[in-house]
C-alpha cells in the first residue's frame, strides 16, 4: 500500500508539493482513501481487526465520494503512480483493472456495459501509462494496451492496441504515437516497459519510412 501511495504522490511533484496535495487537494484524498480501503480489502487481517477497519473505511469512503465526486471502489486493482490532475467527477466500476502510472482526468467513466448478461458486467482492463482525457468513457469487457491516449469525450467500447491514440464517439484510432508526451513521472526514462514501447514506436516509424 505505502509503496503504491508513495508512487502516486510522486506524480504531484517534490516533497513540498506532495504535502500540499495531501492537505489541500480533494482528488488526492480520494487516492489515499482508495489505497487504505484496497489494503484492508486484500490483506489477510484477523477478523477482530479487519471488520472494524472495513466499517470505518466504508464511512470514510462515503464521505470522500461525497466531497470529491470520485468513486474508486476497493475491488478495483490500480497499479502504482495513479495521477488525477484535476477535481471533477470520476467513476470507476468495481470490475475494472487499471495499470501503473495512469492518468484519469475529470469526467472519466470506466465501467461495464449493461446488457442483461452476466458477462456484460465485466469491466475494462487498462494497461500501463494510459491517459484518459476529460469526459471520456471506457466501457465493457475490453483491453486497452500500454501507452494508449484517449481524447476528450471519446467513447471506447472496443479493445485498443498499445500506443493507440483515439478520439470521437465511437472512438476511432488516429495514430499509434501513444501517450508519452502526456504521461510523465520521475524515473520514467529507466522504466523497462516504457522504453520497450518507445523502441517499438521507433521501429514502426522507421518501417513506414522504409516503405
Amino acid at each position: 500500500m505505502f509503496r503504491n501511495l508513495s508512487e502516486d504522490l510522486r506524480r504531484y511533484g517534490g516533497p513540498w508539493q506532495q504535502l500540499k496535495a495531501l492537505l489541500f487537494a480533494p482528488r488526492v484524498w480520494a487516492i489515499v482513501a482508495y489505497r487504505l480501503a484496497r489494503w484492508v480489502h486484500t490483506k489477510r487481517l484477523p477478523a477482530i481487526v479487519r471488520w472494524p477497519l472495513l466499517v470505518l473505511l466504508t464511512f470514510v469512503g462515503v464521505f470522500v465520494d461525497a466531497v470529491t465526486s470520485i468513486e474508486l471502489p476497493p475491488q478495483v486493482s490500480i497499479g502504482p503512480g495513479l495521477f488525477i490532475p484535476h477535481s471533477g467527477y470520476i467513476v470507476v466500476g468495481s470490475t475494472a483493472t487499471i495499470g501503473s502510472h495512469c492518468t484519469l482526468t475529470q469526467g472519466v467513466t470506466i465501467g461495464h456495459r449493461s446488457g442483461g448478461q452476466v458477462s456484460s458486467f465485466a469491466g475494462p482492463v487498462v494497461g500501463d501509462r494510459v491517459y484518459i482525457g476529460p469526459g471520456a468513457a471506457v466501457l465493457g469487457s475490453i483491453n486497452l494496451g500500454d501507452d494508449v491516449l484517449i481524447g476528450p469525450n471519446a467513447v471506447v467500447t472496443k479493445s485498443l492496441p498499445p500506443r493507440a491514440v483515439v478520439v470521437g464517439n465511437p472512438a476511432r484510432v488516429i495514430s499509434l504515437n501513444g501517450s508519452f508526451k502526456l504521461v510523465r513521472y520521475d524515473g520514467m526514462e529507466h522504466n523497462a516497459g516504457r522504453r520497450a514501447s518507445l523502441a517499438a514506436l521507433s521501429d514502426e516509424k522507421n518501417k513506414e519510412i522504409g516503405d
